[in-house]
């Protein structure tokens, strides 16, 4: 930990800050340039979720009357309520980007509360409209560019067995493994993909290990929803395995072995989120995007990939930047039996169900 972390954390030790909460909205950015902060679990370099919102802060850095303050390591207890203090009252922060998912309840809405005048922002699903109206969430349909990942992932195999290392059985990552099976399943319908939870946004031992469990079960492409895709990555290729990136390019970790990733693209909307700032006016509570709105992106094709996979990966891309595109269509049904959706009938990449999804589709082998 450095000593600027350290001290972000501890100076305020209960001594009574003014908070910027206090002051009125036009008061607190009158005083200087808009101060923006960020939070992550892990490190900036991980090669993953937390390195992304760092390349999407970095681009805020270039932006005139802008200051941008990071911690990285907070983990997802009071520590990160101290940070958002610190922030607030030491750095004047009143945009505050609390990334990690279990960040929100209870200590961004805590915070919140706390500081009427500050907006707070948080990647992921669980902002109502019964929570602080300075609060709010944002996410993106990364699972299309799961698809896409399926899709390529489904002309690299032999084994017709794919993998997936997955942290938590949440809404998000559920929708991810579904649309990693369905679109391998749009080339070859006998395809599998076996599921291997983890626990943890972030645990090496586990992610090995069931990165090698995957494959000694005949996986030949592997990938993965965990914070830091690093350890995945790199175990995969090392056993001959292909990977499909996620969350940043991991395709220096691999070279010949990397397929092509899932990545967000964070600097559009917090450019979007910062010029709502300069403007005098709250962002909006509630915003989501994918692939046409340039919240999501694919990492370049790596050398295995074959002209079949990119044209009809290219082709459904396309699709995809049209809007509207449904991963989730009938008939279809759990892999518990269940039916998900009738014939005829589509969830497309914004409906409302997909934020709630506790299902993972037929083809996937493992339990949510």
């Amino acid at each position: 930990m450095s000593a600027h972390s350290f001290s972000r954390r501890h100076l305020l030790g209960g001594a009574a800050a003014l908070s910027l909460g206090a002051l009125p909205f036009g008061r607190a950015r009158a005083a200087g340039p808009l101060t923006v902060g960020f939070i992550y679990v892990g490190p900036k370099d991980d090669y993953g979720y937390n390195q992304a919102h760092a390349q999407g802060a970095a681009a805020l850095k270039a932006i005139p009357g802008v200051q941008v303050v990071e911690e990285e390591n907070v983990r997802e207890t009071t520590d990160v309520q101290k940070t958002m203090e610190s922030m607030i009252n030491l750095d004047g922060a009143t945009l505050v980007f609390p990334t990690s998912f279990g960040y929100f309840d209870p200590h961004v809405l805590i915070e919140a509360k706390k500081n009427p005048k500050v907006q707070f922002r948080h990647c992921g699903g669980l902002w109502t409209e019964a929570n602080p109206k300075n609060a709010g969430s944002y996410f993106g349909y990364i699972a299309q560019g799961q698809y896409l990942n399926g899709i390529v992932a489904a002309h690299a195999s032999k084994s017709k067995r794919l993998g997936f290392v997955a942290a938590k059985p949440i809404p998000q990552v559920l929708n991810n493994i579904n649309g990693f099976l369905l679109g391998a399943r749009s080339v070859d319908p006998s395809i599998t993909v076996q599921v291997i939870f983890t626990g943890e946004w972030s645990l090496a031992v586990k992610e090995a290990e069931a990165t090698n469990a995957l494959i000694d079960g005949g996986a030949d492409v592997i990938t993965c929803h965990v914070d830091s895709p690093k350890v995945v990555v790199e175990t995969a290729a090392r056993r001959g395995a292909f990977v499909c990136g996620y969350h940043a390019d991991q395709s220096a970790l691999a070279k010949d072995k990397y397929l092509t990733g899932a990545e967000w693209n964070w600097a559009s909307i917090y450019k979007g989120f910062v010029a709502d700032m300069q403007a005098g006016k709250a962002p909006p509570n509630f915003v989501r995007g994918g692939l046409p709105d340039g919240f999501v992106k694919m990492s370049p094709y790596g050398p295995a990939v074959s002209e079949e996979a990119r044209k009809q990966a290219d082709a459904v891309k396309a699709e995809m930047m049209k809007g509207g595109f449904a991963i989730i269509k009938g008939p279809l049904k759990d892999n518990k039996g269940n039916e998900i959706a009738g014939a005829g009938t589509a969830l497309a990449e914004n409906a409302a169900a997909l934020e709630k999804t506790n299902y993972l589709v037929e083809g996937v082998k493992g339990s949510a």
